[in-house]
């Protein structure tokens, strides 16, 4: 959110020392003005990378994570700055589709499917998220182009009664649908293990995208302040948390520390882990040439130790 080609290097080179080649630029909930100042700022260092190529790694595009939000289920982002997605504000970030590669949005709001329709007609990735939704209007916004949910379990709506009746909410709809990507913040923190075993016996290796969902903190020694686009965080036990303790504010991990937590705590064989972190997010955003080692994809290449320690990151062919 600081817009800023400084900003967006320290990013980049902090994950690829956790082995991550390329990634998407997360904004917060923000006012649509400042997110069109992100969506510019990510363009022009897209463009400047382009013309002088520097070893580092690859801003693969943008997700943006908000404003068209549930008010119930914010977690740390900022609720006086949640919208719904009316035409004129969808069309303002349509004007940044070549950038945007994955949209976060609550199927349940006034105006959400008809914005989902034209996300996904523009060729950006559609995400259930921060939402209350009932599986019936998840199932609404699936049939309109939604193929992912992001951090499954966290600021998601969940089984409950509806009168008398008990009915499923979008966590229920992405385990139970074949065709939904569950994005996973697999830090050991967010979700338990039980719940993250859970997931993998429900979606398989193929149907979870691990997701650092670092924040400010990252990298940051335990008890740091931060802020997240104006709400004050702190650092504390290796996780990321609103200053006043009500809820986590993202991540501090790495990629590697992920792949860790899913061998280690929840027993997916190393191979899975690994395509949950390269072929599957790849194929999320339509990514053609990342995540696959093959004839004409990029030489995105990452050593480990035995330790599952990175030890060498190399992005398009160059060390970083």
């Amino acid at each position: 959110m600081e817009a800023s080609a400084e900003a967006f290097r320290a990013i980049c080179d902090f994950h690829a020392r956790g082995g991550t080649t390329s990634l998407l630029l997360t904004t917060a909930t923000a006012p649509l003005e400042t997110l069109d100042g992100v969506l510019r700022a990510v363009r022009d260092c897209i463009g400047r990378r382009a013309r002088r190529p520097r070893p580092t790694g690859t801003i693969a595009g943008v997700h943006v994570e908000g404003p068209f939000i549930s008010k119930a289920k914010c977690g740390a982002q900022r609720e006086e700055f949640i919208q719904k997605p009316s035409p004129a504000h969808v069309q303002q970030l349509l004007a940044h589709a070549d950038v945007i590669k994955r949209v976060t949005i609550a199927p349940e709001l006034p105006g959400a499917l008809e914005a989902i329709e034209n996300f996904h007609a523009h060729g950006i990735s559609v995400s259930g998220g921060h939402s209350n939704a009932f599986d019936e209007d998840a199932r609404a916004a699936f049939e309109r182009g939604m193929r992912s949910v992001t951090h499954t379990f966290n600021c998601m709506s969940s089984a409950r009664h509806r009168g008398v009746y008990r009915v499923g909410g979008l966590l229920e709809f992405a385990l139970s649908e074949p065709q939904i990507s569950c994005e996973l913040i697999a830090d050991g923190h967010h979700v338990s293990p039980t719940l993250m075993k859970m997931l993998y016996r429900a979606k398989g290796c193929g149907g979870i995208c691990l997701v650092t969902d670092a924040t400010p903190g990252a990298g940051l020694p335990d008890g740091s302040r931060f802020s997240l686009f104006g709400n004050d965080c702190i650092v504390e036990a290796g996780v990321c948390l609103l200053a006043d303790r009500s809820a986590l504010a993202g991540s501090a991990s790495q990629m590697i520390h992920l792949v860790r937590t899913m061998v280690r705590n929840v027993n997916v064989p190393l191979n899975e882990a690994i395509a949950m972190v390269t072929q599957n997010p790849a194929r999320a955003i339509s990514l053609d040439t990342k995540g696959r080692l093959t004839v004409g994809a990029d030489a995105d290449l990452v050593v480990l130790s035995p330790e599952l320690d990175v030890l060498r990151t190399f992005a398009v062919g160059k060390e970083i």
